[in-house]
């Protein structure tokens, strides 16, 4: 009988040329469809939530498959576990409805920007792979007064990639967008039920030239309005980004009845910063 199997999954994207499989390059989909077919004996495809870029990482991202094997969910982690590479977790394994798809389920998605703003080079901290450095001073206020301005449903055509696919419309919806200071760091949560090729990096952009005085807050309504690409802020870097989580609906999420428990962790800026 065939099983849908869902994974979550945690890669360091360094090394890899994004999420999706590209002939013979190194991408973080046709590592794990290797080890997966090995182990079920049966060719795979992995139905990710969504496609990362080349240097993006994740800390939960979700993939299904399907399979006519029976291994046990908890021997299936264990036996992908052991095969994977280093740069790559498997959090977890569990069957779902026989209908999830990890794409087209998703409700809403939460990535994380993180920029080490300090003179001194990450490197101390070990953090050169995961963060942007940027060693002028920002205006944390300022990036956080203009964050609160693309939350709402927003035409974004300003915020896409001028490389990216045609689509049948650039109107996106951003639940949550936050700035916050950790230590010598400064985060940007962006939260929303999709989004654009290179949004969130493009959005980053812009905040920073509010943060360092070339832009005032207030210019985000203008550069959405405009819907011109060059009148936002570059594209930064894909080290400092990654997926942090994916949230389904709890009736898309089962496939034995069991307890609903969160795809993600909990956010604290959302709590403490409403």
């Amino acid at each position: 009988m065939k099983r849908n199997v869902q994974l979550l999954i945690a890669y360091d994207g360094t090394d890899f040329h994004g999420w999706q499989t590209q002939g013979a390059l190194r991408t973080v989909q046709a590592t794990i469809e290797e080890v997966v077919r090995r182990v079920v004996r049966h060719p795979v495809t992995l139905i990710a939530s969504g496609r990362t870029d080349a240097g993006v990482h994740a800390a939960g991202q979700v993939a299904n498959f399907h399979t006519t094997n029976e291994l046990p969910t908890d021997k299936l982690r264990h036996a992908l576990g052991n095969r994977l590479p280093k740069d790559v977790d498997l959090l977890r394994v569990r069957d779902v409805p026989p209908g999830f798809h990890s794409t087209r389920r998703s409700t809403c998605k939460l990535y994380r920007y993180r920029i080490f703003n300090h003179p001194r080079r990450p490197t101390r901290h070990h953090q050169q792979r995961y963060v942007y450095h940027y060693y002028k001073q920002l205006d944390c206020g300022a990036m956080r007064r203009a964050a609160r301005l693309f939350v709402g449903t927003h035409d974004f055509k300003a915020m896409a990639s001028t490389r990216s696919t045609p689509r049948q419309s650039s109107i996106r919806t951003v639940l949550h967008c936050e700035v916050y200071a950790a230590c010598e760091e400064i985060r940007i949560d962006v939260c929303g039920t999709g989004f654009l090729y290179n949004q969130v990096r493009n959005m980053v952009g812009t905040l920073l030239e509010v943060g360092r005085g070339k832009w005032p807050a207030e210019c985000v309504t203008e550069i959405l309005e405009s819907r011109n690409r060059q009148n936002a802020g570059p594209t930064v870097p894909a080290q400092g980004l990654c997926l942090q989580w994916v949230q389904y609906p709890p009736d898309h999420i089962f496939a034995d009845g069991g307890e609903p428990d969160p795809l993600h962790e909990r956010n604290p800026v959302m709590e403490t910063n409403p």
